[in-house]
């Protein structure tokens, strides 16, 4: 196998024209990229078209693509009938002032689907819809105050980013997790008014938020955190969640943004879990930009009656604009039960056979995940909170290993996120991950071996 060198050497050769692209943004954009989520080693490997379950980048590489824009394209890359149906709707007007039919034809599968959904507003994104998931129980309750999991990402808000990236200190992790904002001049309020609690522990859960009841309007909580380690939930957490809220009139916010895709009915009723609000996006907006806020129809009252004007306010130039509901009906019509249960089998399988390549070499890796979501993590046992998902710098760097030994296989691996699966693979695509993991793991043990001696 080639050293680390050479394979750098090699593989900045072959993107060639991704770098030179890098270099000419470097001049208009503030550090060459406009989303800090850009992968950059050392530069982005920018793409030209997608493939279904490939992406072809500038430079002519065909990547399976196992990020497919952060799990928002269940359908893999130029999913036919949502392109068929964007290019006939283009003709008639892109977005008005006015609504149109379109959003009611989404709007009603969304319903009819996920429990938890009884009445839904739509906005442009995940951020604006865990945003206004957070004003809404706000103005629910008339309370101020947020709880939300360590390390766990729910977008862009202040109050909703305040303890996504916490790290331990000199002496290890405090045993109680507490809010810092996430950059610099942020409001000192905005931390005080977020209670952090940490995934799957029941008492701290418990305690905490019975200590801070009266100020809390909402726990928001994604079931199944991917940044922070894409781990199962307990039964008895959710179960805590759900009675201590409900005994303190605290309204439980579902951000299901991202795993939505887990199921028909989504995340929340796969665990148990029955929230008072929702949030989606990604998946139901069939590759263009949405996010959706549902809940209770008492809840969602907030957004205004037929005969009472809204306590909290909520618009916005492109929401419900018709590309996005006709894109994201199209691609959730195709999202059958049959859909959902053959990713379900793709994924029980890739998880499987991941861990037993690990354990055949009793090999220092573990993966979470659960229906077309997985995470290989370089740890033995599974992490079940964030904290034991954090990597320390010899984590990061075999993670980063890892990242690159995949994409010389042909293979886009996000590193330190969710990988996931689309409808347009199949068993071969399932193979290629499998070959490309085993022969990480046996340089993996060689280049060990090497370093021991």
């Amino acid at each position: 196998m080639l050293d680390q060198a050479t394979n750098r050497l090699r593989q900045a050769s072959a993107r060639s024209r991704s770098k030179h692209l890098f270099n000419r943004a470097k001049a208009v954009f503030p550090d060459g990229t406009t989303r800090a989520t850009i992968e950059k080693d050392p530069f982005p490997i920018y793409v030209q078209r997608g493939e279904g379950a490939y992406l072809v980048d500038v430079d002519g590489n065909r990547l399976l693509d196992l990020n497919n824009n952060f799990t928002t394209l269940i359908h893999g890359h130029g999913f036919e009938p949502v392109s068929e149906a964007v290019v006939d709707l283009l003709r008639s007007g892109t977005c008005f002032a006015n609504p149109t039919e379109h959003e009611i034809a989404l709007a009603a599968l969304l319903t009819a689907r996920i429990p938890a959904m009884e009445r839904v507003r739509f906005v442009n994104s995940g951020t604006e819809a865990v945003m206004f998931a957070i004003k809404a129980a706000r103005a629910f309750t008339g309370r101020p105050a947020i709880a939300r999991i360590e390390g766990a990402y729910h977008g862009a808000y202040d109050w909703a980013e305040a303890g996504q990236g916490g790290s331990p200190g000199t002496d290890g992790w405090d045993p109680a997790p507490i809010a810092t904002p996430a950059y610099r001049g942020t409001p000192p309020r905005v931390a005080e008014e977020v209670l952090l609690l940490r995934f799957n522990d029941v008492e701290g859960l418990k305690a905490r938020l019975s200590a801070a009841s009266d100020r809390i309007a909402g726990v928001l909580i994604d079931p199944m955190p991917s940044r922070a380690g894409l781990m199962h939930p307990e039964p008895a957490f959710i179960e805590t969640l759900s009675e201590t809220a409900s005994k303190y009139g605290i309204l439980i916010i579902a951000d299901e943004v991202l795993n939505l895709r887990q199921g028909y009915a989504g995340a929340s009723a796969r665990y148990g879990l029955e929230p008072d609000l929702i949030t989606a996006g990604k998946i139901i907006g069939g590759g263009f930009p949405i996010g959706a806020i549902g809940g209770r129809e008492e809840v969602m009252r907030v957004f205004g009656t037929e005969d009472a004007k809204p306590s909290l306010p909520q618009g916005g130039t492109f929401s419900a604009n018709p590309v996005s509901m006709v894109a994201g009906r199209v691609a959730m019509e195709a999202m059958t039960p049959d859909a959902f249960n053959r990713l379900e089998k793709m994924g029980e399988r890739l998880r499987g056979s991941l861990r037993a390549s690990i354990a055949s070499r009793d090999a220092p890796y573990s993966v979470t995940g659960a229906a077309s979501l997985f995470r290989i993590h370089p740890k033995r046992v599974a992490p079940t909170e964030y904290r034991d998902a954090y990597l320390n710098a010899e984590e990061a760097s075999h993670m980063r290993r890892m990242s690159r030994h995949f994409l010389e296989t042909g293979i886009l691996l996000p590193y330190g996120a969710a990988a996931c699966l689309s409808t347009v693979m199949v068993d071969n695509d399932i193979d290629l991950i499998l070959r490309a993991f085993d022969h990480f793991l046996d340089a993996d043990t060689q280049s060990g071996k090497e370093r021991a001696q």
